[in-house]
């Protein structure tokens, strides 16, 4: 138990040193890591797609050769 009230002792201690964000600063970098997060599952849905279709054509072209 004392290991444990020392422990958050000190992460108390630490989290007294650190430089939290201004309110402005951290919309910013919410909106900036939300638009990213946007455009690469956009970007992924895209590859994924062309993937599937590539591979059903492939499928569809070979599918006589396996019969």
């Amino acid at each position: 138990m004392k290991n444990i009230v020392q422990f958050l002792s000190e992460v108390k201690l630490e989290l007294g040193k650190v430089v939290w964000p201004k309110f402005d600063e951290f919309v910013g970098s919410t909106i900036v890591v939300l638009l990213l997060v946007v455009v690469f599952s956009i970007y992924l849905g895209v590859v994924d797609l062309g993937i599937t279709k590539l591979m059903g054509l492939i499928f569809k072209t070979f599918s006589n050769y396996y019969v």
